[in-house]
């Protein structure tokens, strides 16, 4: 199927919110990870570790270990994240030069990258730093991350604003990384990739796998049950 630029059916009237994605991906993270969070959305990821687990971010501006945004009014600007964002530093966190922070990316010493994305292939492509003429001038850290990282996971909605699939095909926006997906949370299911396929590991009770496949720009195949994805209302 191929869907690039095609407008879909979509069930927007029942998708999770930016903050509910963001959870559900945080529900994966091991005790212990390594983690990168991509700029913007990815940041959520950070609110939502589970009790009894705690990861351990990376920037790759250079800190490891850094822990929550502080008090308005209570920022230290020398401790920001790659996104100009202030944050916190844990007992015993590291700071480093931002050579030996991609150092670290590109050894293969990060669990899990976790980032936003514009489109993602069936095949494990990402797209996820210009449409067009649209975009940040350079993909930048973005391409070390996909590569260098043991798992990257993708949250996104799962159809852009105007009703366009953003799991396709192919992409057709300018690659970020080849074949580097393993798993997306999207607004409407959780979607793992293997062998080439997207294969359906959870969905939305309120909606059919048909519906979701009306909403999807390739293939989604189905490799045993199908779970429900329950979420918090946050």
């Amino acid at each position: 199927m191929s869907g690039e630029t095609q407008t879909l059916d979509t069930r927007e009237d029942i998708k999770l919110s930016n903050t509910q994605i963001a959870w559900r991906a945080a529900q994966d993270i091991e005790d212990g990870a390594y983690i990168n969070l991509g700029i913007g959305f990815p940041e959520m990821v950070a609110r939502y570790q589970p009790p009894g687990r705690q990861a351990i971010f990376h920037t790759e501006n250079g800190i490891l270990d850094f822990g929550e945004p502080p008090a308005a009014g209570e920022e230290d600007w020398d401790l920001i994240n790659a996104g100009k964002k202030a944050v916190t530093v844990k007992p015993g966190a590291a700071f480093f030069h931002h050579a030996d922070s991609f150092a670290m990316v590109r050894g293969g010493h990060l669990d899990v990258a976790i980032l936003g994305a514009y489109q993602v292939a069936e095949n494990g492509d990402l797209a996820n730093w210009r449409v067009g003429s649209k975009g940040v001038p350079a993909v930048g850290g973005a391409m070390d991350l996909v590569h260098g990282a043991k798992q990257v996971f993708v949250i996104t909605e799962h159809v852009t604003k105007d009703g366009k699939p953003k799991l396709v095909s192919k992409c057709t926006f300018p690659l970020t990384g080849v074949g580097c997906i393993t798993r997306v949370y999207t607004s409407h299911a959780v979607i793992d990739i293997a062998d080439g396929r997207f294969v359906l590991r959870e969905k939305l009770a309120a909606m059919t796998i048909e519906e979701l496949q009306a909403m999807t720009g390739a293939q989604l195949h189905v490799d045993g049950a199908v779970a429900d994805l329950v979420v918090p209302a946050l």
